[in-house]
């Protein structure tokens, strides 16, 4: 009872040191959702359906559905999201990155009423986005996310739920999984659970954007068809940028069809980082990855959208996604619109534009000077970069040139053959913000 009490009362202080508003529905009980989920009279006809489909007894239909509950419902815990998982994402990012956190709009996101839901669409570029968007936005509210089945190992999977989040299975077309995890999105976002997607449905492989998936959107726009549900729906978009993404060889190596680096390997560097990094401050040479940025868009009012096309939600299955897909790809482009503009990607942009392997420094500077113009004239988010040009190429080229992606002697600056699919990752986040005959 004390221990009890004691854990109650630091949950209270976490909450109030963050000033943040907690969405009761976040401490219902596992047991109190499961109950809701299974007397759901469309999930009861999907059991139905499943053991019609499949010619198993009522009982065993039931074992099913309950097994997606389970794996699928989180156990949000305060302490575990406010105090472990803060401290630790805060540590980790000021370990690896310099946090950026920029904003499209920051009037209409502070002007969404209260009592309203908000759900962050994201681009997904690493599995840092997890912990990069929910330390940024800690201070304002609690996120849960969509996680995929990657994350279902121990014990990712007991820290992902404790923080809030729901585990979905990406191409799993079972009629009875995606009318339980269909009613369970529109439970959250009834009960006004603020939720963060990546919209792509998983992290990009050649650094592009990929095309959206439209499925939890769909079931998400849908809960405004609820006869209890009164309140309106923000979407806001969200877009995320690196100097260095972790995964990136890996990535890459899935992009062009050849054998990643081992996990060997990857541990090797990890640790050799983390040694670099651990030494007492006055002994080391700082060897963070760079900028790691996130730029909130202007949000986009669900009830609106649909104001301007009646009966959308009501439409057949096929039809509706076809109007879903086109409010997808416009969150899309306005992701795109807003991509943070961060050294390496920018310098890797700069660089392939030649078209040559070997490119001198000054006529780097020159081009970095006009695709800076460019940018700042069109309205991009060029983060700060104090000095232009000349700082764009002292920072990344300090991390190309770790990474042995760039090698530089006498003013000259080569590109191993190497080194030019992982370059181009890292441009094509940004290429699209410049002018056509550099891209």
């Amino acid at each position: 009872m004390a221990l009890r009490s004691f854990l109650r009362r630091a949950a209270l202080s976490s909450l109030h040191r963050f000033g943040v508003r907690l969405e009761r529905f976040k401490l219902a009980s596992r047991a109190a959702v499961k109950a809701q989920l299974l007397g759901d009279p469309k999930v009861k006809a999907a059991i139905a359906q499943h053991c019609e489909t499949q010619k198993i007894e009522p009982r065993k239909a039931r074992r099913t559905a309950e097994r997606y509950i389970d794996e699928m419902v989180p156990f949000f815990k305060i302490l575990a999201y406010y105090r472990a998982g803060y401290s630790v994402a805060r540590r980790a990012l000021r370990l690896l990155y310099r946090v950026s956190a920029e904003y499209q709009d920051r009037t209409a996101l502070a002007a969404i009423p209260r009592q309203d839901v908000t759900v962050y669409l994201m681009n997904h570029r690493s599995n840092a986005d997890y912990v990069l968007v929910a330390f940024v936005l800690a201070r304002a509210v609690s996120i849960s996310y969509a996680v995929g089945e990657w994350a279902r190992i121990w014990p990712l999977e007991y820290l992902f739920k404790s923080f809030g989040a729901y585990f979905i299975r990406r191409g799993f077309r079972e009629p009875l999984y995606h009318t339980i995890l269909e009613r369970y999105v529109q439970l959250v976002t009834k009960n006004g659970v603020t939720q963060g997607i990546f919209l792509e449905g998983k992290l990009s492989r050649d650094g592009t954007l990929g095309p959206p998936k439209l499925g939890l959107l769909d079931y998400i726009a849908r809960t405004l068809l609820e006869p209890d549900f009164r309140r309106d729906i923000w979407i806001v978009p969200v877009a995320l940028n690196y100097d260095r993404v972790l995964e990136d060889r890996t990535l890459v190596a899935e992009w062009l069809g050849t054998r990643p680096p081992g996990k060997l390997r990857q541990a090797a560097a990890a640790g050799r980082y983390l040694a670099a990094n651990l030494l007492p401050p006055a002994r080391r040479k700082s060897e963070r990855y760079g900028r790691a940025a996130v730029c909130f868009g202007t949000p986009l009012s669900l009830k609106a959208w649909t104001e301007h096309q009646p009966g959308v939600l009501q439409l057949p299955k096929t039809e509706r996604l076809a109007a879903i897909e086109k409010l997808a790809q416009d969150i899309m482009r306005r992701i795109a619109e807003i991509m943070p503009v961060t050294a390496v990607p920018l310098e890797a942009a700069a660089l392939l534009s030649f078209g040559r392997p070997r490119v001198s420094f000054q006529e780097l500077v020159d081009r970095l000077a006009a695709c800076c113009s460019h940018l700042r004239a069109s309205g991009a988010r060029l983060l700060p970069l104090e000095h232009g040009p000349q700082d764009i190429c002292r920072r990344a080229g300090r991390l190309l040139k770790q990474r042995r992606l760039v090698e530089e002697a006498g003013g000259w600056l080569e590109i191993p053959p190497s080194a030019r699919p992982l370059l181009q990752f890292y441009a094509n986040s940004i290429t699209h913000l410049l002018p056509r005959e550099l891209r």
